[in-house]
């Protein structure tokens, strides 16, 4: 891996990384913002405790050695949680501006997946 290639994915990670972890401990202690918001879009409070529970074990999972099966699903979760983000937005007619932060995720997630190490991808095997 080439070293420039080594930098984007960790800065793309390290940012990921901080992404989901402060919206989902934003979702775990169901600030007021959170709470009014999640409910205008017409989805149940607990929604919340789910989403801020499944992006921190991600951000582990992606963080973590080894394990790159659960890495997939980390980085697949990521993206159609933000991706299902970007849409409810959008659904509920919200300003472009509530776009930014799931869409930057989104491709935080893209990025730090496409440069991962490949001691952090499955092995590929070939007949």
């Amino acid at each position: 891996m080439k070293k420039r290639d080594k930098i984007i994915y960790w800065v793309a990670t390290l940012w990921l990384s901080l992404g989901m972890v402060s919206t989902g401990i934003v979702q775990l202690i169901k600030m007021e913002e959170e709470v009014a918001k999640i409910t205008e879009m017409g989805y149940p409070t607990y929604f919340l405790t789910l989403l801020g529970v499944w992006k921190i074990l991600g951000v582990l999972a992606i963080l973590l050695p080894k394990f790159p099966l659960i890495k997939e699903w980390a980085y697949a979760g990521f993206f159609f949680a933000m991706s299902g983000a970007v849409f409810s937005h959008l659904a509920v007619g919200d300003p472009a501006v509530e776009l930014f932060g799931p869409t930057l995720l989104i491709v935080l997630t893209v990025v730090s997946w496409y440069f991962r190490p490949a001691d952090r991808k499955i092995a590929t095997f070939s007949l």
